[in-house]
């Protein structure tokens, strides 16, 4: 599943290639989009933004109109010139947003469906998304109380829960942990607040690190791969996501894996540097 780096970046390239655009074409297999298209009409607004919380993506339409995706683990938004050949097959398409200068489309985007701000409101699963971690406004004391409400989760697992915060996903999860010297199966109960907070600006700072943007306003389709150690070569450019049976690259300690919560999401971690405590301790 794409993590809220990934869908920040999508976001932020369809809004510098629709954003203040008028909508000369729309298209899509989906019937209960088709529906508000003949009912309401979709050609003739204007994209007023695009925007990420978390893992969602909200299309803003003039007229109050909002379209709401989310790609899960195998969607994606591509952006076209007209004209230009598509890189994925018609058959994968679920939707067409043409301007006069570019075209979006969307490829196996499980969810999408169209909303007023009273409906977004309502949506079960959307509603109740967590602070995103790469909102410009954020309260860290808010996410550590709302980690702290889940006292027996572990950590791992907490990172991962949407309700509580949103965008990080599997690689940053076990990232994340590495960096704060914590183990990803311990119960939040056993941090500090010192520790949370340390998970949280150091996700932060990972995210905001492989979302950052040196083309102006370029539109940019491609990024390089999300790195979390800052070294220059590609090999060495993750701590300890998918280095299962590998050297810790601090102490050189075998890195471990097991699956974790009820996702069975995989957890990395390395032994040494992240022992296991279950009582509370100093991180």
């Amino acid at each position: 599943m794409p993590e809220g780096d990934t869908i920040y970046r999508a976001a932020r390239t369809l809004n510098l290639a629709l954003g203040g655009q008028t909508v000369t074409s729309f298209e899509s297999v989906l019937p209960h989009l088709s529906r508000v298209d003949v009912d309401q009409g979709i050609v003739g607004r204007s994209v007023e933004k695009v925007e990420a919380q978390g893992k969602w993506m909200l299309m803003y339409f003039s007229g109050g109109l909002i379209l709401l995706s989310h790609m899960l683990m195998s969607g994606s938004w591509h952006i076209y010139r007209p004209g230009e050949t598509w890189k994925r097959g018609r058959y994968n398409m679920l939707v067409v947003i043409g301007t006069e200068k570019m075209l979006a489309v969307a490829f196996n985007v499980p969810i999408a469906e169209f909303h007023t701000t009273e409906s977004l409101a309502r949506r079960e699963g959307f509603k109740s998304v967590g602070p995103s971690m790469l909102a410009q406004e954020f309260d860290e004391a808010e996410v550590i109380a709302r980690l702290r409400s889940r006292p027996d989760l572990e950590i791992g697992v907490g990172l991962l829960t949407q309700s509580l915060l949103s965008g990080i996903g599997n690689v940053f999860k076990s990232e994340v942990c590495f960096a704060c010297g914590i183990n990803p199966f311990r119960p939040v109960s056993t941090l500090t607040n010192e520790g949370l907070a340390c998970l949280i600006s150091q996700a932060r700072k990972f995210m905001q690190a492989n979302v950052a943007e040196a083309s102006g306003d370029r539109i940019v389709t491609y990024v390089p791969m999300r790195r979390t150690t800052g070294r220059a070569n590609p090999s060495e450019r993750l701590w300890v996501y998918k280095r299962n049976g590998e050297p810790c690259r601090r102490c050189g300690s075998v890195i471990s894996s097991r699956k974790q919560g009820f996702d069975a999401r995989t957890s990395f971690w390395c032994p040494q540097c992240q022992p296991f405590v279950s009582k509370r301790a100093s991180a």
